[in-house]
């Protein structure tokens, strides 16, 4: 089984999400990311640091007592580029350190400490749960079957390859929207174990464009986020 096209769609499949689990861009250099790096205004800066060192120690602690042989020591970075939209994604570098990185304009679109916040725990919930890697799974199992089926069919070289990338798609969207829910639910937990206010913080789906339900769609519908979290809220 011919596994390079695997995982070059990979790369694709689990990149470009917003607020979502996703590798290191390859265009993303650790010379873009800093800790606390240089702000547009001071607001922003003091806000973004302090619900850095208000949550980080309750992530951390949330991911020990939730995991086991798991790195739970995170870093968390700013992504630089002034052409950068509005992000925040969660990954592991080579060292398996788990890593969430904002945008800039991610930060300066957030209006509140609060909102920071919950992202913030959004994206240590993906790595407590190991999304990333569930995903991946998901992406290779997927493709791997897909690849099978077109041999015995009697597919090519080619044809397996393409049918390993539609495979390693499905297979990387399927549980998607599982997971997102699944890491809004603990960011809530995370954020108001920090000090901070949830369902303020989901205020921040109410200004981004709604994904809808769309069929193998990476994000489920922002009115079901803000549920999730109010559910989860009242129950702390």
């Amino acid at each position: 089984m011919r596994k390079s096209g695997v995982f070059a769609v990979m790369a694709v499949v689990l990149a470009g999400c917003s607020v979502s689990t996703q590798p290191i861009p390859s265009a993303l250099s650790t010379e873009v990311l800093s800790n606390i790096s240089p702000f547009p205004t001071l607001e922003m800066k003091r806000n973004f640091s302090s619900v850095v060192e208000t949550l980080e120690p309750i992530a951390e602690r949330e991911c020990r007592a939730r995991t086991s042989r798991v790195n739970c020591n995170f870093k968390i970075l700013v992504d630089e580029r002034p052409d950068q939209p509005p992000n925040a994604f969660q990954t592991i570098d080579q060292s398996g350190r788990p890593i969430i990185a904002f945008t800039l304009q991610l930060i300066a679109d957030a209006r509140n400490q609060d909102e920071l916040a919950f992202i913030m725990g959004h994206e240590a919930a993906h790595h407590i749960a190991d999304h990333l890697g569930r995903q991946q799974r998901n992406a290779v199992a997927r493709a791997v079957i897909a690849g099978a089926l077109t041999i015995l069919r009697g597919g090519d070289a080619t044809a397996v390859e393409v049918a390993q990338q539609r495979g390693a798609q499905v297979g990387a969207r399927t549980y998607s929207k599982d997971f997102e829910l699944e890491a809004d639910a603990l960011g809530t937990i995370i954020a108001s174990r920090a000090g901070y206010d949830p369902v303020r913080g989901a205020e921040f789906f109410t200004r981004i464009p709604d994904p809808g339900d769309k069929f193998l769609g990476t994000h489920p519908p922002n009115g079901q986020r803000i549920e999730t979290v109010r559910r989860v809220a009242a129950g702390l």
